[in-house]
């Protein structure tokens, strides 16, 4: 089935390019150029991706971010300008996927696409086991939902995808380059505080206590593992 993505650039050039190269990999392009244009579209109709600059006139990337997470968990990738690492920080903070760095090459953007495709079509195929019951918390693999206490919990894609791995793999310690090329799935050489803040992130969601956590622990030096007794 044809993927929907929605591409979200004030400047036409840029998005122009991408719609050009996108669509010849047969993903099918909606575009926006301002972030008011940007909600409304989104919920307009079903996405299964966002490519979601920082910098936009009327409402900025990371406040189209928070409208999205409102009501969705599709997952999303965030443009940010060279250097700007505070801007990196936040839009992981809000909830984004993944994020590159402009001037971008293209092809890594592209790279970073499929990766997060590749991610979600191999846990649709799993013909493993489709719930994990961990004492008060159920994990349904098949329609990527979390439910602790009768109470659901609404998680991003990565988000998921970090909860999913660790659960089903209890007492494994993964280091956060592991983690990057695991959940990620491409070469990560950027900033491994990507894995940080994911992970706190869904600490503050699963855990009765974020700062004394029951599932997700650290190994300090080593990496983050998870604990199912």
């Amino acid at each position: 089935m044809q993927k929907n993505l929605l591409i979200v650039d004030d400047e036409p050039a840029i998005i122009k390019g991408l719609k050009f190269s996108l669509e010849q990999d047969g993903y099918n392009i909606v575009e926006a150029y301002d972030g008011q244009e940007a909600v409304d579209k989104f919920f307009s109709e079903e996405f299964d991706l966002v490519v979601l600059d920082v910098m936009l006139p009327g409402l900025n990337g990371f406040e189209v971010l928070q409208r999205i997470r409102e009501k969705s968990s599709v997952p999303v990738i965030m443009l940010t300008a060279k250097g700007e690492d505070m801007d990196k920080i936040l839009g992981l903070e809000y909830g984004a996927d993944d994020y590159i760095t402009k001037p971008f090459n293209i092809l890594e953007l592209k790279a970073r696409i499929k990766a997060i495709f590749r991610r979600s079509n191999h846990n649709e195929s799993r013909s493993q086991e489709q719930v994990i019951r961990i004492h008060d918390m159920t994990i349904n693999i098949a329609n990527r939902s979390v439910v602790i206490d009768g109470e659901d919990v609404n998680l991003t894609a990565k988000e998921f995808d970090l909860l999913q791995l660790f659960a089903s793999n209890p007492g494994k310690v993964y280091s956060r380059e592991n983690l990057l090329e695991t959940v990620w799935k491409y070469d990560y050489l950027g900033d491994l505080r990507t894995v940080d803040v994911h992970i706190r992130r869904l600490r503050e969601k699963i855990e009765r206590n974020p700062s004394q956590p029951e599932y997700i622990f650290t190994k300090w030096g080593v990496g983050y593992y998870f604990v199912d007794k």
